[in-house]
């Protein structure tokens, strides 16, 4: 799973007509000679469309680009984990050639308010609103692109998300557009494939399939575009729920359906340092599918990791995925699936994350023992 969101804890070890106005005619008046010609010569001329014209907000947008000398990236998702990594990359590098327009639904957010005292031009827009982005996006040299399953449990929203920033990246002519996407898992399991149980009627793995189907909003289009895999992220540890629980015996436990396999993690703000290095490489990446990730772990080396850093023994509870689906918290089955999935197919799964190219791109591209340094004490831990 590669986005995080609030979650409930899971059951088992802590495991949201207008009436039409008729038209008036003007009062007659004298006629005039000639007015009838004069009438049907107006109806003879073609009537021309005008372009649609930039609001006054995004042409000044434009000029302070160009008056900048900076290639503006636009960041969708600003405010999250990965839009707010790429965003603090690009404004902690002093030499950079780019400058930041953040995307959010309120821009006057603590979390908005906090990225325009970085450095970024804040702007509102909203990803079910394609006129709203292709306002964003107006003037900008590339975007990054990104949405949010867990917000609203929906596949088909995402699909529509993205084929809205999609039209708007080829509408504003946008050099280079970043997509966080994820494997299509019907790819690999068949709607027909009973091994793991199709969710919604269409999708085995929902987070991911959405995303990986959404590919095709961009490549449609032609799009110069990134498909940028992420990974698992560490920070589910702290947001997601996820962290070591009080297992049926007292111990502290972490669980996985993951068996003995490895798993692709990352630190969220490495997603986004990686994705400027993208950017930072120019034309080298556009079509092309680049995976990243900091280290692959099984279940059992994350609770060594995690032992050795809190001071505490947490223990990895390897549960099969049916167990997992059985949970109950929102999302559960479509999770169940996702470490199935990843279980069965771990080494094609890794092997689409190379941990070189991922550092070539972030040189300090940290690994679980570097997020747990900095990390430890914000992960959840409850008392024993």
């Amino acid at each position: 799973m590669a986005r995080k969101s609030k979650a409930p804890a899971r059951k088992k070890a802590g495991v949201k007509t207008k009436t039409a106005k008729a038209n008036k005619k003007p009062a007659s008046g004298p006629k005039k000679k000639g007015a009838k010609k004069k009438v049907a010569k107006a109806k003879s001329k073609p009537v021309r469309k005008r372009p649609a014209k930039a609001s006054a907000k995004a042409a000044t947008r434009v000029r302070k680009a160009k008056a900048s000398g900076k290639k503006i990236i636009v960041v969708t998702g600003a405010t999250g984990a990965q839009g707010g990594g790429l965003v603090r990359a690009i404004l902690g590098d002093a030499k950079s050639k780019f400058g930041v327009r953040a995307v959010t639904r309120n821009p006057k957010s603590d979390k908005a308010v906090a990225i325009a005292k970085l450095g970024a031009e804040v702007v509102q827009a909203d990803l079910d609103d394609v006129d709203s982005l292709k306002k964003a996006f107006n003037g900008a040299y590339g975007a990054y692109c990104v949405t949010n399953f867990w917000e609203h449990f929906s596949p088909d929203k995402e699909l529509a998300q993205a084929a809205k920033m999609a039209e708007a990246a080829k509408e504003c002519g946008l050099k280079h557009v970043i997509w966080s996407t994820l494997e299509d898992s019907r790819n690999w399991i068949p709607l027909s494939d009973n091994r793991m149980p199709t969710l919604m009627g269409k999708y085995k793995v929902p987070h991911f399939d959405a995303k990986g189907e959404a590919n095709g909003q961009f490549t449609d289009r032609k799009v110069p575009t990134t498909f940028l895999l992420t990974s698992y992220y560490w920070d589910n540890l702290i947001h997601f729920g996820m962290g070591p629980q009080v297992g049926a015996d007292g111990a502290l436990t972490i669980t996985m359906a993951m068996g003995d396999k490895k798993l692709p993690g990352i630190a969220s703000d490495d997603i986004g340092r990686c994705a400027y290095g993208i950017f930072r490489s120019g034309a080298k990446y556009i079509g092309r599918t680049v995976g990243v990730a900091g280290e692959y772990l099984s279940g059992a080396e994350m609770a060594a990791a995690l032992s050795k850093a809190l001071g505490r023994v947490v223990r990895y509870d390897a549960v099969d995925p049916d167990t997992y689906r059985s949970f109950g918290f929102a999302g559960a089955d479509d999770l169940g699936n996702m470490f199935q999935f990843n279980r069965d197919f771990s080494e094609e799964f890794c092997r689409a994350r190379g941990l070189h190219e991922a550092r070539s791109l972030n040189k300090d591209l940290q690994n679980f023992d570097d997020w747990l340094s900095r990390h430890k004490d914000e992960i959840p831990m409850p008392q024993t």
